[in-house]
């Protein structure tokens, strides 16, 4: 607890004053002191002699581009409302030793709450306030904190279901429930303001998350909410633009890191009403979204790992998941200094940086991250290399390409194109384990893959990067090993963390479905589309809400929904599980009869949804020109060969057709249009 204090100390030095800066300002006197320097504090492992791969070693950060001019007016400026003074800072660097003293008294049962709570006067102000009356025998820090903050102001979900309402009248009721109007700019917040509506998870996640948003927009889809839709992937694009990345969330204490870059799939998902307008509109911010995934890649030497990056050393390049700072999460103060004080062989900074990782990954947390597989103590997310960051950043080379060739730029469409297939070749190669049949995370410190088998095994399916063989082994691997009565489980170890067995969670069993349907292996996607439905409604049949988690291998229904587990009681609401849900009813409409035939209180004719498209191919409401053909993205597609009258393509596709790729077609089974979300079925 010494080494906590003297950290603190160091952070209230920082935050005496008022600095407005975002997370590339403040890692320029920070990001060398906060940042673990791996190669002194923690030589790299030595690689397992089996493994074809050796390990790399963390270097130290390159540093910082210096600070920019921000916050005092951005947000104002978006907003068109008048400037106010705002600190981009966390409440715990700008509050420093008061942030920790408030986390050490338990003030509130959720800290989430103190985290958000705004101060009533700048904060240079408040620490001398502080500093100044708790000198005084009769201080109380729970009064100081009462009459100098203002408590958030929480949309508390207590929805009651009426007697006549069944699930359809549910989601689209609460769509109004979780939308918020665009933000109005508050002194000192740290809500990070959006200049469109938008749509929030649920319960204490008041305020925007980015992977959860993908999975909510699929339900806006689904309803034909087109504005909604919109206006929620330009604030994506509004805080790539004011930040240089998305954020895990819309609040100053998660600008340190972010969570899996979904924003190329959100595109994809406006772009099948829109048409390719959309591309050219986003590729700006699409752009952003990659370098800063992609920052240090260009001098990063074999051996090496840098912030998201590591280079192994033979010359492969994979992504982690990082957050530049190394203090408690402002969100789970108390919880991750108990946490770090469990961990007696390790450094406090060491901890929390792969606390803060991984809530990145948005399996915060799960056996995946855990060294011996369930004590939260001995988290090493920065040493893994986790399957779906390393997927997605392919499909975000794809549609890099393929904004590129729209705009005629076809080096650069050629040189993404290219990228796209040289990762896709190490995701099957890295990730794959041939002996147990699936793909797993990837121990770069070791040279290895991990033991967890977790159902991100199917997002190679979900984005077609696996190949054939690879995905029926995918197939009879979660069949036999993650399939359960409500659908599959997110992972094979019961550690009690909430993101393990029993409990499933939305996202994944939409991306498990729709990558088992895209390799031929409907059955088993419409075996758990059909058993999670049937859970999730018949949850809703005895509680009324729906849920973030659900406890999948119960063979009984609860009305608590999800087993144990996490940092906070259970969510209603809830985005993503509404979002998807519409999806798969509407895919499964004869399965989705049955199940509302034994939940009558759920059941109702479904409402109208519109019809799927292909987002590369499909022209918006106002016809653009005709778009660049455009194939699967896939190492394995060889030349497409152009019927009559066809576009001549472009980017990768002409690469393809020039002759310098001879591999061998796809297998027949394998759709070779790009992967969407909305495919037919």
């Amino acid at each position: 607890m010494t080494s906590q204090r003297l950290s603190f100390s160091h952070l209230l030095l920082l935050g005496t004053s008022l600095v407005v800066l975002n997370v590339s300002a403040m890692s320029t006197g920070a990001r060398a002191a906060d940042q673990r320097q791996d190669v002194a504090q923690k030589a790299p492992e030595p690689a397992i002699t089996s493994s074809s791969v050796p390990a790399a070693a963390d270097t130290p950060p390159h540093p910082s581009t210096g600070p920019r001019e921000t916050v005092a007016s951005e947000a104002a400026h978006s907003l068109h409302v008048a400037s106010v003074p705002q600190d981009l800072r966390s409440p715990s660097i700008a509050l420093g030793g008061l942030f920790a003293a408030i986390g050490g008294a338990h003030l509130a049962p959720d800290f989430k709450t103190i985290a958000d709570s705004r101060p009533n006067e700048a904060p240079a102000q408040l620490l001398q306030s502080w500093e100044e009356q708790r000198k005084n025998p009769d201080f109380s820090l729970k009064a100081f904190y009462t009459a100098h903050f203002t408590p958030p102001q929480r949309h508390e979900i207590t929805y009651q279901r009426k007697a006549d309402e069944n699930i359809y009248d549910y989601i689209q009721g609460m769509w109004s429930v979780l939308t918020r109007q665009p933000d109005k700019p508050m002194a000192y917040s740290s809500l990070l303001p959006l200049p469109h509506a938008y749509v929030v998870p649920g319960g204490r996640f008041s305020e925007l998350y980015y992977w959860d948003t993908y999975f909510t927009m699929i339900g806006l889809y689904e309803t034909g909410q087109w504005d909604l839709l919109r206006g929620m992937i330009r604030d994506m694009a509004s805080l790539v633009d004011r930040y240089g990345h998305i954020p895990n969330g819309t609040r100053t204490y998660y600008l340190s890191r972010s969570e899996p870059p979904f924003f190329s799939l959100m595109v994809d998902l406006l772009a099948q009403h829109d048409g390719q307008d959309s591309y050219r509109e986003f590729l700006p911010q699409l752009q952003k979204e990659y370098d800063y995934w992609m920052d240090g890649a260009d001098t990063l030497k074999p051996g090496q790992a840098h912030r998201h990056l590591v280079r192994l050393s033979d010359g492969t390049l994979l992504m982690r998941h990082w957050d530049d700072l190394d203090t408690p999460r402002d969100e789970s103060y108390p919880e991750d200094v108990a946490t770090a004080a469990k961990a007696s062989m390790r450094a406090p900074s060491d901890v929390y940086r792969d606390l803060r990782a991984g809530s990145e990954t948005g399996w915060d947390f799960s056996s995946r991250w855990l060294a011996d597989g369930h004590t939260l103590s001995t988290i090493h997310t920065t040493d893994l290399a986790p399957i779906e960051v390393n997927c997605l950043m392919v499909h975000l080379e794809q549609t890099l390409e393929h904004g590129y060739a729209l705009t005629g730029q076809h080096k650069l469409a050629a040189l993404y194109g290219q990228r796209a297939d040289e990762h896709t070749a190490v995701v099957r190669r890295i990730f794959w384990n041939e002996e147990k049949g699936a793909f797993y995370d990837y121990d770069w410190r070791k040279g290895q893959t991990t033991d967890v088998l977790s159902s991100a095994t199917a997002v190679p399916l979900f984005l077609r990067l696996a190949s054939q063989a690879q995905a029926m082994s995918v197939a009879d691997t979660i069949r036999t090993r993650l399939l359960r009565a409500g659908g599959i489980m997110a992972t094979d170890h019961e550690s009690g963390q909430q993101w393990d067995a029993p409990n499933g969670w939305a996202p994944e069993q939409w991306m498990a479905i729709k990558g088992l349907n895209n390799y031929g292996a409907s059955d088993l996607g419409e075996t758990i589309a059909r058993r999670w439905m049937a859970r999730v409604i018949g949850t809703y049949e005895k509680s009324g809400v729906l849920l973030e988690k659900y406890d999948v291998e119960a063979p009984g229904i609860s009305a608590s929904g999800g087993k144990g587990g996490g940092e906070y009681p259970m969510q209603i609401g809830f985005g993503w599980t509404n979002g998807t849900l519409l999806g798969l009813m509407r895919r499964y409409p004869d399965e989705t009869a049955q199940i509302l035939k034994h939940n009558p209180l759920a059941s109702q004719a479904p409402i109208d949804v519109l019809p799927p498209s292909d987002p590369y191919s499909a022209v918006g409401p106002q016809v653009s020109p005709a778009a660049p053909a455009k194939p699967a993205g896939d190492v394995e597609t060889g030349a497409q060969p152009e019927s009559a009258g066809q576009t001549p393509t472009s980017g990768k596709a002409a690469t393809q057709q020039q002759g310098m790729r001879q591999e061998a077609p796809l297998e027949p089974r394998v759709p070779t249009d790009k992967m969407t979300a909305f495919q037919p079925s």
